[in-house]
């Protein structure tokens, strides 16, 4: 795998919108978290989605270090439990949607449930940025862009603009 460069599915790509169902963390799981890993290392990113790389799968990675370094997480099964605190306007954009950021409103603090790759349940408390982070990929994991957060005209504007760099691309 070493040799081989993943390629992202980009907007608007129906494998983006469709809800990943939670299964049982098996060898066909964790090969694909392990190739969203290095997805996610190579492009180094905060965060990714099974979907981004074209697998409609239960399976997320997510950073919890502050956004100036890297410490991934991979999540298999992964789930919000409880939000709280204050909802804060922070920027998001999309491996599947190169050029584009719109600010999205989330609740601070999250509690997300996971799987490891034993098959374990987790959880964990987050706040902040990888709060943000978890909620935006496991958001993804369920079939809701991060686009489906904000007002009709930002998502519309967000989605004309992406025509636009593509075309240019």
């Amino acid at each position: 795998m070493a040799d081989e460069t993943i390629s992202f599915i980009l907007f608007p790509d129906p494998r983006l919108t469709r809800v990943a169902i939670s299964q049982p963390v098996d060898d066909e799981l964790r090969s694909i978290g392990a190739a969203l890993l290095q997805a996610a290392r190579d492009a180094q990113a905060y965060g990714l989605a099974a979907a981004h790389i074209g697998q409609v799968a239960p399976v997320a990675v997510v950073s919890l270090a502050d956004p100036s370094t890297r410490d991934y997480r991979l999540l298999y099964n992964p789930r919000i439990l409880l939000t709280s605190g204050s909802e804060v306007s922070g920027k998001e954009g999309s491996v599947s949607m190169p050029g584009i950021e719109v600010d999205v409103v989330r609740p601070e603090n999250a509690r997300i449930g996971f799987d490891d790759e034993a098959g374990n349940p987790h959880e964990l408390e987050l706040t902040g940025f990888a709060a943000r982070v978890a909620q935006h990929e496991i958001d993804q994991v369920n079939g809701v862009l991060f686009l489906s957060r904000v007002s009709r005209l930002k998502r519309d504007t967000a989605i004309k603009r992406f025509g636009k760099l593509a075309r240019k691309g």
